[in-house]
């Protein structure tokens, strides 16, 4: 295996994990985030809300699921 496809290994399993619906809810977040900001609002604190909520949800249904 090359050295990039070593890397674009690492990378999916570091970024996306066990869970995919965790990533695509963060950088969900981040792109609203971003555009928000692009207009001036005052909205740092959704991300760090997102990121939590996303993260209780997943040991939710991680503990569900055993």
């Amino acid at each position: 295996m090359s050295f990039l496809a070593k890397l674009a290994h690492f990378a999916y399993d570091f970024v996306i994990g066990d869970d995919w619906t965790v990533a695509a809810a963060v950088v969900a977040a981040l792109i609203v985030v971003s555009l928000l900001v692009r207009v001036h609002a005052t909205i740092w604190w959704l991300l760090p809300l997102v990121v939590i909520l996303v993260l209780g949800t997943s040991l939710w249904r991680g503990a569900q699921h055993r």
